[in-house]
């Protein structure tokens, strides 16, 4: 039977699909051990868990930032004090062996011996809304000028034709403008390094190179058959933009 005087302190083990608990009482004596599902009603169904032995004093809980934040934010609305828990050190591990069962004990012993004291980040509300815009932006800027420096050098390699037409741009931004508007040339795929589709790729972010590369092998496949060979629209240029009628 559960004494309703007994305070407790739970361990998570958090994980990708399942979170592992432990419980402790006051004196360090484990009470049981469970798996949850990393759903809402797994959360709920952890909390009443460990509040069935007794009253929640504080809880552990490790990736409380990764795995375990839906976690931790269901018990920061319950206001359960929660405190984060790093991993097992090595040593440790290598005496008492590495399962879930017993990383969500350790963690336990852990807040219970005052060992972990650290307030997980609070992922709720505009701060977190605004750290998840910066991150986005922050790795949209890297993929942007990773883009660009590609461009720059295959721009430097590429035909002469293809350089003098794109030279009419000072600025790597202006020259990634005019490669956008560049469609591979049908009539001339047999050339060594068709620039043309890797241009615009490395222009275009959002052009798929696979789905590219795709169309260009079953154009130059049909070449063996000049019947089913399909007619040869206009490529176009910086000079010549694109249409609805040649693209």
């Amino acid at each position: 039977m559960t004494d309703g005087n007994r305070r407790v302190v739970a361990g998570v083990d958090a994980h990708t699909d399942e979170h592992h608990a432990a419980v402790l009482d006051e004196s360090g004596r484990l009470l049981g051990t469970a798996a949850f599902a990393t759903t809402r009603e797994g959360y709920e169904q952890l909390i009443a868990w460990v509040a069935g032995h007794g009253v929640i004093d504080r809880i552990g809980v490790e990736s409380s930032g990764s795995f375990a934040a839906g976690l931790v934010r269901a018990l920061q609305e319950r206001a359960i004090v929660t405190v984060e828990v790093n991993q097992p050190h090595a040593h440790t591990r290598h005496r008492r062996g590495k399962s879930d069962p017993i990383d969500a004990e350790l963690a336990a012993r852990a807040v219970l011996s005052a060992v972990a004291s650290a307030i997980p980040k609070y992922t709720a509300g505009i701060v977190e809304a605004i750290r998840q815009l910066g991150v986005t932006r922050a790795s949209a800027v890297k993929a942007r000028s990773a883009a660009l420096n590609q461009l720059e050098n295959l721009i430097m390699t590429a035909p002469d034709e293809l350089r003098v037409e794109l030279a009419r741009r000072k600025t790597l931004p202006a020259k990634a403008t005019l490669c956008r508007k560049l469609r591979p040339d049908l009539a001339r795929l047999g050339e060594p390094a068709p620039r043309r589709p890797s241009l615009r790729c490395a222009a275009s972010p959002g052009v798929s190179a696979t789905s590219t590369s795709r169309s260009l092998s079953s154009s130059a496949s049909s070449t063996a058959s000049p019947a089913s060979l399909p007619r040869a629209r206009p490529a176009c240029s910086a000079s010549a933009p694109c249409t609805r009628a040649n693209c």
